[in-house]
């Protein structure tokens, strides 16, 4: 069991916010699966994001990897918003919680998306400890439009609206999907941003800061991966396994993931929720020795559905998971 700030996350173990958490049915089978501490919902916009083809993924033949240009979900967050309140509604007696992730560019925007996720938490008294908030700052599929995260100084107006709504109630659980760095100064600039908005709270006594946990990470951007080392060629056309040619690349090509600490005590507080190639219980494990007390996947989500939960408890009948045809699982368009 974990404890980010009101949430509270038994088995430490979740989905991150990807194209298999999309619809009202993935996020049931998510929500009822017993080996998922927490639901993480697709990124969602205010008014849903325009796919098309072009928004696909690939995964490799010989790796537990994949490659994908898909951007936010079409569904806007209303729709989350719903599914949400009607899974809660479904089953009061169960404790497990959601994350609902969310993006924009623009504060207004992000004002009315966070305004829309307090009404639903403050239907039932319960909910403030059963939703939280994640803002993705870190998705590298979405043209002329280079995650923000690579750019601490642009993503404090940003920030600047979570921290508000933040002190305006504490008991909201907020995080940031971030990207992979390839510096530890590109990390340290986020650590030493984020620890301007702790404040001392005269209540406790103690140093809060407004943001309760990281995702680490996301998938790596302007990766390309060519047709014949994808699953039947990829599904792009040509020599490329997805239409754009270039994607992010998520599963065990980018297992490596690093992060620091920051003095700052509020800081030191902040969950790591340790996502990037988590495709056995070994890498679970990892995840853990690396610092990381919750452990995220996708990739493995998106080939084996929910039953790839089940194998990273150690839970699994077969010691080794062999992804084939028949097991297969993709999102739908």
């Amino acid at each position: 069991m974990v404890k980010i700030h009101e949430l509270t996350i038994s088995p430490p173990l979740v989905n991150t916010s990807c194209a298999w958490a999309s619809d009202l049915p993935q996020l049931t089978e998510l929500y009822d699966c017993s080996y998922t501490g927490a639901v993480t919902t697709r990124t969602a916009t205010l008014t849903g994001f325009q796919e098309d083809s072009s928004n696909a993924v690939a995964f490799l033949k010989d790796s537990l990897s994949s490659l994908n240009s898909y951007g936010y979900s079409p569904h806007p967050l209303s729709a989350y918003v719903g599914w949400v309140k009607l899974l809660l509604e479904r089953d009061p007696q169960s404790s497990k919680p959601f994350i609902i992730s969310i993006t924009d560019s623009f504060q207004e925007s992000l004002y009315a998306m966070l305004a829309s996720i307090q009404d639903l938490r403050k239907i039932n008294p319960s909910w403030r400890s059963r939703i939280a908030v994640e803002f993705n700052a870190s998705c590298p599929n979405i043209k002329g439009h280079p995650p923000p995260s690579y750019n601490f100084t642009s993503l404090l107006p940003i920030l600047d609206v979570f921290a508000e709504q933040f002190w305006k109630d504490q008991t909201l659980t907020i995080g940031l999907k971030l990207p992979p760095y390839v510096a530890a100064t590109q990390f340290q600039e986020v650590v030493k941003g984020i620890s301007t908005y702790s404040r001392h709270d005269p209540a406790s006594g103690r140093s809060l800061n407004p943001f309760a946990f990281f995702t680490c990470t996301n998938t790596l951007g302007n990766s390309l991966v060519f047709a014949e080392v994808a699953v039947d060629g990829g599904v792009g056309s040509g020599q490329f396994a997805v239409p754009p040619a270039l994607g992010g690349l998520a599963g065990e090509a980018i297992h490596s993931a690093t992060y620091t600490q920051s003095e700052d005590p509020a800081v030191r507080g902040i969950i790591i929720i340790g996502a990037g190639g988590v495709t056995t219980p070994e890498a679970v494990a990892r995840m853990h020795r690396a610092g990381a007390e919750v452990v995220g996947c996708a990739t493995l989500l998106g080939r084996l559905g929910v039953a790839a939960f089940q194998h990273l408890c150690g839970q699994s009948q077969n010691e080794v998971v062999k992804v084939t045809k028949d097991n297969f699982y993709s999102a739908k368009l």
